[in-house]
């Protein structure tokens, strides 16, 4: 049956947030989100094109502080501290989920210790006063209500610190995007994939995702919405140097 991709599928629920999902599926899915994320979000692209200037940035005032809302597995916040360790920046990694089995996972992943894991809302953190150089989030807009997208940016402008960066990155809704992601996953369901929820929750996610023209008319002032590939929308707000 073909899939209309032209409006998105906004009452379609990924299987992976169920609150009754398989926990070894669940587990699978986690321990293979870096192999997947590696092609689709391309952590090394955004630590060279901005986390490790910002790192450099800091060499005399401290510490950089990352945040990564709705961290999921941990995969990109743990890739994050990894580079900035192994580059020799001084940097605080904080991964945050309202899904406790994620920050579970995450936390048994890195035994190192390297990244900060907590079970709390961007929201709470706002009211704790906390704030950031660089606010980050990976394929979370596709899980919002139009108020939940409002609030998040929102949430993200008071949680990050003069000069600092919100970023948020998702799959564009594409027909294109679709049958890549079918084909290239399709070869790999019975074996990579097997008993995870990567395959269905993708195309999934894809059906939910926006547009760029639809981000863009439903974003704020200040907030630029750009295109890149392969089928990704970037969100981007920076705090100007002054009072924010």
């Amino acid at each position: 049956m073909a899939v209309d991709l032209r409006v998105r599928a906004v009452d379609a629920r990924e299987q992976m947030d169920a609150a009754d999902a398989d926990p070894r599926m669940l587990a699978r899915t986690y321990a293979r989100f870096a192999a997947v994320n590696a092609v689709v979000s391309d952590p090394r692209g955004l630590y060279r094109r901005l986390v490790r200037p910002r790192a450099r940035g800091c060499a005399f005032g401290g510490a950089l502080r990352v945040l990564d809302i709705g961290c999921g597995g941990g995969d990109l916040a743990l890739a994050l501290a990894r580079r900035l360790r192994r580059d020799g920046h001084p940097a605080q990694v904080t991964g945050i989920d309202i899904d406790p089995r994620a920050v579970e996972w995450s936390t048994r992943a890195d035994p190192e210790g390297l990244v900060q894991w907590r079970c709390t809302s961007s929201a709470d953190l706002v009211d704790a006063g906390e704030q950031y150089d660089i606010v980050l989030s990976n394929h979370v807009l596709h899980h919002l209500t139009e108020s939940g997208l409002h609030a998040l940016l929102a949430e993200s402008r008071r949680l990050v610190r003069i000069g600092g960066v919100a970023e948020h990155s998702d799959i564009a809704r594409s027909r294109t995007a679709y049958a890549l992601f079918a084909a290239a996953t399709w070869p790999v369901a019975g074996t990579v994939l097997a008993g995870s929820y990567i395959r269905a929750d993708g195309l999934t996610s894809i059906r939910r995702s926006y547009t760029r023209a639809e981000l863009a008319a439903r974003v704020p002032p200040g907030w630029r919405v750009e295109k890149r590939m392969p089928a990704r929308l970037l969100l981007r707000w920076e705090a100007p140097h002054g009072a924010p």
